[in-house]
């Protein structure tokens, strides 16, 4: 149900992606990850196009964290903040990471050890159907990705959504 990826450059960092829909307690999930008592990032599915997407943003975060030049206060906001193809950090929430009345979201947690307590704790604070991670691509609006990304049909003749996506969020940095 649960996917787990170790990060090939950082090989003590495991990244966990749980996937709910169905969920009645965004607004107090959303609460608590503010407040700091949820160690994991609260995605927004319909931004997700496939879980590499967000491996990818997991791995930069934990680079960034590693070199000291994140420019969001955690890990889990640097992650959210990845996703973006901009360097407007207050977008990036708004648009990646969940909202009130959303009703699915992708949990992303980096961890070292075991996770299975970890988890456990937080899938009990969610009111919702966990369902396979691979599952996302059906909670994904391909035409808000293709909007907010800026993605051409042109483009789309000679790659995938998925390539279009991860090159923004890798150049972002350069631009």
């Amino acid at each position: 149900m649960h996917l787990t990826h170790q990060l090939e450059l950082f090989p003590d960092h495991r990244v966990t992606q749980v996937l709910f829909k169905d969920v009645k307690n965004a607004a107090e999930l959303r609460q608590s990850a503010v407040a700091g008592k949820i160690n994991a990032a609260l995605i927004k599915p319909a931004m997700v196009v496939n879980s590499f997407q967000v491996l990818v943003a997991a791995n930069k975060a934990v680079h960034l964290q590693k070199t000291g030049k994140m420019k969001t206060r955690s890990l889990y906001s640097e992650i959210i903040f990845s996703l973006s193809p901009t360097n407007n950090i207050s977008e990036a929430f708004k648009r990646f990471g969940i909202a009130d009345g959303d009703d699915s979201v992708l949990l992303v947690l980096v961890h070292s050890e075991d996770e299975s307590q970890l988890l456990a704790d937080i899938k009990s604070m969610v009111n919702g159907q966990q369902v396979p991670v691979e599952d996302v691509s059906s909670l994904t609006d391909q035409e808000k990705i293709k909007k907010f990304y800026k993605v051409t049909p042109q483009e789309e003749k000679c790659g995938t959504l998925l390539d279009a996506v991860v090159c923004r969020m890798a150049i972002k940095d350069v631009l």
